[in-house]
């Protein structure tokens, strides 16, 4: 049965091209807010949602859609990125960007910690107060509430759902692809926190090797040279990236392409710009032209 879609209360998009003066706030011109409730949990998360140039002189056009956590931060500098690398010529396919923002009320920390991580096992040092282990509910909020909102509000090619997310949020999207495959086709995971629960995340993984043959996706996977020991790391990041891409080409799913990037004199708090952008270029780029004959 189809989910049915959240009530929600909106921001319209602004019109104007470009910013109003008179002290009052920044704003991303051609960006909407959407108030989307969680039914379950009763907490009100917002998305944030730009669409393509074009989309509405193309009414006919599906696109593909790409969802992004840690949305207060990366939705801006996604959106600027895309449309940089098209500023010559096209070289990623037009898409709609929706960033997945915090429950309203909570810091950005508290919300992700919640959400984004698998069990409740907290990492030592993390508040005594901190909760973690709600990603599989947010992963159903996601299923039956967001994704159905942005299908029925916007021209998306289904198809074609992709998501990225950086650290905690690479955790989330890793959760996601053994957990609900079925969600999305390709994902940008950065930095994943392949330490967390003492690599509980090998674990998921040995449990869908054990019941599936095969996993469709493609996966961009980046992660910072210095996210090591020996640069000082409290996690050995890049051994851990680098595990996971090895077990998963040894279980030889026809369907899957992943492709992992260790990326040099990055580190945890610097590489994120630089993986978002070939991630971009890695699941999007523009289809080649047909070669014409001579």
């Amino acid at each position: 049965m189809a989910a049915t879609a959240p009530a929600v209360t909106s921001v319209p998009p602004t019109l104007q091209v470009e910013q109003r003066g008179g002290g009052q706030p920044y704003e991303v011109i051609g960006s909407e807010v959407w108030d989307v409730p969680d039914p379950v949990s009763a907490r009100v998360y917002q998305v944030f949602v730009a669409l393509p140039a074009g989309y509405a002189e193309n009414p006919d056009r599906r696109y593909p859609v790409l969802y992004v956590t840690d949305a207060d931060y990366a939705f801006t500098l996604i959106r600027q990125m895309a449309r940089r690398l098209n500023v010559e010529g096209p070289r990623i396919e037009d898409f709609i960007l929706v960033g997945l923002s915090y429950a309203k009320g909570d810091g950005g920390m508290p919300s992700r910690r919640r959400d984004y991580t698998p069990t409740p096992n907290a990492p030592s040092g993390t508040p005594a107060d901190s909760v973690h282990g709600g990603g599989a509910s947010y992963l159903s909020y996601l299923d039956s509430q967001v994704l159905p909102f942005i299908a029925q509000h916007y021209r998306t090619d289904e198809q074609r759902r992709l998501f990225l997310g950086h650290s905690y949020g690479a955790l989330l999207g890793t959760q996601i692809l053994f957990e609900r495959p079925q969600l999305f086709s390709g994902y940008i995971l950065g930095s994943p926190s392949y330490w967390y629960d003492q690599h509980v995340m090998e674990r998921q993984e040995s449990r869908f090797a054990a019941a599936h043959r095969d996993l469709p996706a493609r996966i961009y996977m980046y992660v910072g040279e210095r996210e090591a020991p020996a640069h000082g790391g409290d996690a050995d990041m890049v051994g851990d990236a680098r595990r996971m891409q090895k077990v998963l080409a040894s279980r030889r799913y026809a369907s899957l392409q992943l492709q992992l990037d260790v990326l040099n004199d990055e580190d945890h708090l610097t590489v994120a710009p630089r993986g978002f952008m070939q991630g971009l270029e890695y699941l999007l780029a523009q289809p080649a032209s047909p070669s014409k004959a001579e």
